[in-house]
Protein backbone atom coordinates (compact mmCIF):
# COMPACT_ATOMS: atom_id res chain seq x y z
CA UNK A 1 0.00 0.00 0.00
CA UNK A 2 3.08 2.56 0.76
CA UNK A 3 4.61 1.37 -2.02
CA UNK A 4 1.33 2.43 -4.20
CA UNK A 5 1.05 5.31 -2.21
CA UNK A 6 4.52 6.87 -3.03
CA UNK A 7 4.24 6.08 -6.95
CA UNK A 8 0.80 7.51 -7.52
CA UNK A 9 1.43 10.63 -4.51
CA UNK A 10 4.98 11.16 -4.19
CA UNK A 11 5.15 14.64 -3.10
CA UNK A 12 2.45 13.69 -0.20
CA UNK A 13 3.84 10.65 1.00
CA UNK A 14 7.31 12.63 1.54
CA UNK A 15 4.79 15.17 3.01
CA UNK A 16 3.81 12.30 5.67
CA UNK A 17 6.66 11.56 6.97
CA UNK A 18 8.30 15.54 7.07
CA UNK A 19 5.57 16.36 9.32
CA UNK A 20 7.07 13.76 11.95
CA UNK A 21 10.55 15.43 11.29
CA UNK A 22 11.77 11.91 9.72
CA UNK A 23 12.53 11.06 5.88
CA UNK A 24 11.57 7.67 4.15
CA UNK A 25 14.84 6.13 4.53
CA UNK A 26 14.89 6.82 8.35
CA UNK A 27 17.04 9.91 8.79
CA UNK A 28 15.99 12.79 10.45
CA UNK A 29 15.85 16.08 8.60
CA UNK A 30 19.50 17.63 9.25
CA UNK A 31 21.38 14.04 8.88
CA UNK A 32 23.89 13.16 6.40
CA UNK A 33 24.40 9.40 4.50
CA UNK A 34 26.32 7.49 5.39
CA UNK A 35 30.11 9.24 3.84
CA UNK A 36 33.10 7.27 2.83
CA UNK A 37 36.24 8.03 1.00
CA UNK A 38 38.65 5.46 -0.51
CA UNK A 39 41.98 7.20 -1.71
CA UNK A 40 44.52 6.06 -4.34
CA UNK A 41 41.66 3.92 -6.02
CA UNK A 42 43.07 4.87 -9.88
CA UNK A 43 46.85 2.80 -10.27
CA UNK A 44 46.76 4.43 -13.36
CA UNK A 45 46.58 7.95 -12.08
CA UNK A 46 48.38 10.53 -10.52
CA UNK A 47 46.07 11.18 -7.81
CA UNK A 48 42.37 9.41 -7.35
CA UNK A 49 39.61 9.22 -4.85
CA UNK A 50 36.34 7.60 -4.36
CA UNK A 51 33.83 8.77 -2.33
CA UNK A 52 30.69 7.31 -1.28
CA UNK A 53 27.61 9.35 -0.38
CA UNK A 54 24.83 7.16 0.35
CA UNK A 55 24.07 5.28 -3.04
CA UNK A 56 25.66 8.34 -4.91
CA UNK A 57 29.23 6.98 -6.37
CA UNK A 58 32.14 9.47 -7.52
CA UNK A 59 35.61 8.71 -8.31
CA UNK A 60 38.21 10.97 -9.20
CA UNK A 61 41.23 10.86 -11.40
CA UNK A 62 43.86 13.48 -11.33
CA UNK A 63 46.83 13.00 -14.32
CA UNK A 64 49.79 15.45 -14.66
CA UNK A 65 51.12 16.46 -17.83
CA UNK A 66 53.87 19.10 -18.55
CA UNK A 67 52.38 22.00 -20.46
CA UNK A 68 51.42 22.05 -24.01
CA UNK A 69 48.12 21.32 -26.22
CA UNK A 70 45.31 18.99 -23.75
CA UNK A 71 45.18 15.62 -24.92
CA UNK A 72 41.73 14.06 -26.62
CA UNK A 73 40.95 12.99 -23.62
CA UNK A 74 41.07 15.64 -21.43
CA UNK A 75 37.48 16.85 -19.62
CA UNK A 76 36.57 20.37 -19.36
CA UNK A 77 35.50 20.60 -15.62
CA UNK A 78 31.82 21.52 -14.99
CA UNK A 79 31.57 25.78 -13.50
CA UNK A 80 30.88 24.46 -10.37
CA UNK A 81 33.95 22.88 -9.60
CA UNK A 82 35.88 25.40 -11.47
CA UNK A 83 34.41 28.31 -9.28
CA UNK A 84 35.24 25.99 -6.13
CA UNK A 85 38.74 26.03 -7.52
CA UNK A 86 39.09 29.65 -7.87
CA UNK A 87 37.40 31.20 -5.71
CA UNK A 88 39.04 28.68 -2.77
CA UNK A 89 42.36 28.82 -3.99
CA UNK A 90 42.88 25.51 -3.37
CA UNK A 91 45.95 25.17 -5.05
CA UNK A 92 48.45 28.52 -6.15
CA UNK A 93 49.62 28.74 -9.58
CA UNK A 94 52.91 28.77 -8.77
CA UNK A 95 53.23 25.64 -6.43
CA UNK A 96 52.78 24.31 -10.00
CA UNK A 97 55.91 25.75 -11.49
CA UNK A 98 58.64 23.57 -11.94
CA UNK A 99 60.98 26.38 -13.88
CA UNK A 100 59.86 30.12 -13.91
CA UNK A 101 59.19 30.81 -18.11
CA UNK A 102 59.32 27.67 -19.20
CA UNK A 103 58.07 24.96 -17.58
CA UNK A 104 54.63 24.18 -15.19
CA UNK A 105 52.76 21.21 -14.44
CA UNK A 106 49.01 20.71 -15.76
CA UNK A 107 46.81 18.89 -14.13
CA UNK A 108 43.31 17.51 -15.55
CA UNK A 109 40.95 15.94 -13.43
CA UNK A 110 38.55 13.62 -14.53
CA UNK A 111 34.97 13.44 -12.65
CA UNK A 112 32.97 9.89 -13.11
CA UNK A 113 29.83 9.17 -11.62
CA UNK A 114 29.63 5.39 -11.28
CA UNK A 115 26.04 5.63 -9.45
CA UNK A 116 23.42 8.52 -9.17
CA UNK A 117 21.34 9.12 -6.25
CA UNK A 118 21.43 13.12 -5.69
CA UNK A 119 24.12 15.42 -4.21
CA UNK A 120 26.46 15.07 -7.08
CA UNK A 121 28.24 18.29 -6.17
CA UNK A 122 28.93 17.00 -2.61
CA UNK A 123 30.48 14.10 -3.68
CA UNK A 124 32.13 15.54 -6.64
CA UNK A 125 33.75 18.72 -4.47
CA UNK A 126 35.05 15.61 -2.02
CA UNK A 127 36.64 13.43 -4.38
CA UNK A 128 38.38 16.23 -5.98
CA UNK A 129 39.42 17.65 -2.82
CA UNK A 130 41.35 14.09 -1.65
CA UNK A 131 42.30 12.78 -4.88
CA UNK A 132 44.13 16.67 -5.26
CA UNK A 133 45.59 15.50 -1.69
CA UNK A 134 46.86 12.44 -2.96
CA UNK A 135 48.80 13.53 -6.11
CA UNK A 136 52.06 13.24 -6.07
CA UNK A 137 54.34 14.86 -8.48
CA UNK A 138 57.84 13.37 -9.54
CA UNK A 139 61.00 15.93 -9.23
CA UNK A 140 61.54 17.82 -12.35
CA UNK A 141 64.54 19.61 -13.67
CA UNK A 142 66.31 21.61 -16.58
CA UNK A 143 69.29 19.83 -17.50
CA UNK A 144 71.70 23.18 -18.43
CA UNK A 145 73.21 22.05 -21.26
CA UNK A 146 70.34 20.37 -23.39
CA UNK A 147 67.84 22.60 -21.94
CA UNK A 148 65.68 19.19 -21.44
CA UNK A 149 63.41 18.57 -18.53
CA UNK A 150 64.83 15.29 -16.75
CA UNK A 151 62.34 13.51 -14.69
CA UNK A 152 63.02 11.78 -11.26
CA UNK A 153 60.19 9.26 -10.51
CA UNK A 154 61.81 8.17 -7.34
CA UNK A 155 61.59 11.00 -5.83
CA UNK A 156 57.84 12.62 -5.98
CA UNK A 157 56.56 14.91 -3.39
CA UNK A 158 52.94 16.19 -2.39
CA UNK A 159 50.95 19.00 -3.98
CA UNK A 160 50.44 22.02 -1.76
CA UNK A 161 46.68 22.14 -0.99
CA UNK A 162 46.50 25.62 0.73
CA UNK A 163 42.89 25.28 1.20
CA UNK A 164 39.75 22.32 1.86
CA UNK A 165 36.81 22.91 0.33
CA UNK A 166 33.70 21.51 0.79
CA UNK A 167 30.25 21.36 -0.21
CA UNK A 168 26.95 20.80 1.42
CA UNK A 169 23.76 20.89 -0.45
CA UNK A 170 20.12 21.33 0.65
CA UNK A 171 17.24 20.39 -0.71
CA UNK A 172 13.62 22.89 -0.24
CA UNK A 173 10.56 21.43 0.25
CA UNK A 174 6.94 23.54 0.01
CA UNK A 175 8.62 26.72 -0.25
CA UNK A 176 9.78 26.44 3.78
CA UNK A 177 11.40 23.28 4.58
CA UNK A 178 14.97 22.55 4.48
CA UNK A 179 16.70 18.88 4.42
CA UNK A 180 20.81 18.06 4.00
CA UNK A 181 22.05 16.04 1.36
CA UNK A 182 19.10 15.19 -1.08
CA UNK A 183 18.91 12.01 -2.92
CA UNK A 184 17.65 11.65 -6.39
CA UNK A 185 14.09 11.60 -5.80
CA UNK A 186 14.20 14.46 -3.23
CA UNK A 187 15.95 16.63 -5.64
CA UNK A 188 13.45 15.45 -8.56
CA UNK A 189 10.38 16.66 -5.39
CA UNK A 190 12.04 19.32 -4.11
CA UNK A 191 11.13 23.13 -5.26
CA UNK A 192 14.72 24.74 -4.67
CA UNK A 193 17.94 23.45 -3.96
CA UNK A 194 21.13 24.74 -2.55
CA UNK A 195 24.91 24.11 -2.24
CA UNK A 196 27.15 25.88 0.15
CA UNK A 197 30.80 25.74 0.11
CA UNK A 198 33.01 26.67 2.93
CA UNK A 199 36.74 26.26 3.67
CA UNK A 200 38.48 25.41 7.14
CA UNK A 201 37.85 29.07 8.30
CA UNK A 202 34.69 29.52 7.72
CA UNK A 203 35.06 31.26 4.33
CA UNK A 204 32.33 31.26 1.93
CA UNK A 205 33.97 29.87 -0.92
CA UNK A 206 30.72 29.37 -3.53
CA UNK A 207 27.09 29.65 -3.29
CA UNK A 208 25.23 27.81 -5.75
CA UNK A 209 21.33 27.76 -6.25
CA UNK A 210 20.13 27.43 -9.64
CA UNK A 211 16.77 29.10 -9.20
CA UNK A 212 13.43 27.51 -7.13
CA UNK A 213 12.40 28.97 -3.88
CA UNK A 214 13.87 31.56 -2.25
CA UNK A 215 15.17 31.58 1.18
CA UNK A 216 14.99 33.71 4.22
CA UNK A 217 17.97 35.40 5.67
CA UNK A 218 17.48 33.48 8.70
CA UNK A 219 17.27 30.20 6.71
CA UNK A 220 20.18 31.17 4.89
CA UNK A 221 22.64 31.52 7.95
CA UNK A 222 21.35 27.94 9.39
CA UNK A 223 22.48 26.93 6.03
CA UNK A 224 25.67 28.18 6.59
CA UNK A 225 26.11 26.82 9.52
CA UNK A 226 25.32 23.73 8.92
CA UNK A 227 27.60 23.88 6.34
CA UNK A 228 30.45 24.62 9.19
CA UNK A 229 29.59 21.62 11.17
CA UNK A 230 29.91 19.41 7.66
CA UNK A 231 33.17 20.97 6.75
CA UNK A 232 34.74 19.34 9.95
CA UNK A 233 32.68 15.84 9.34
CA UNK A 234 34.13 15.73 6.38
CA UNK A 235 37.67 16.57 6.87
CA UNK A 236 38.04 14.78 9.51
CA UNK A 237 37.07 11.65 7.49
CA UNK A 238 39.67 12.53 5.07
CA UNK A 239 41.91 13.34 7.57
CA UNK A 240 41.69 9.81 9.04
CA UNK A 241 41.89 8.18 5.48
CA UNK A 242 44.87 9.74 4.80
CA UNK A 243 46.59 8.97 7.82
CA UNK A 244 45.78 5.43 7.25
CA UNK A 245 48.00 5.16 4.41
CA UNK A 246 50.93 6.48 5.61
CA UNK A 247 53.73 4.10 6.11
CA UNK A 248 54.28 3.36 9.84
Amino acid sequence: MAAGFKTVEPLEYYRRFLKENCRPDGRELGEFRTTTVNIGSISTADGSALVKLGNTTVICGVKAFRSGPPGEEAQVASQFIADVIENSQIIQKEDLCISPGKLVWVLYCDLICLDYDGNILDACTFALLAALKNVQLPEVTINEETALAEVNLKKKSYLNIRTHPVATSFAVFDDTLLIVDPTGEEEHLATGTLTIVMDEEGKLCCLHKPGGSGLTGAKLQDCMSRAVTRHKEVKKLMDEVIKSMKPK
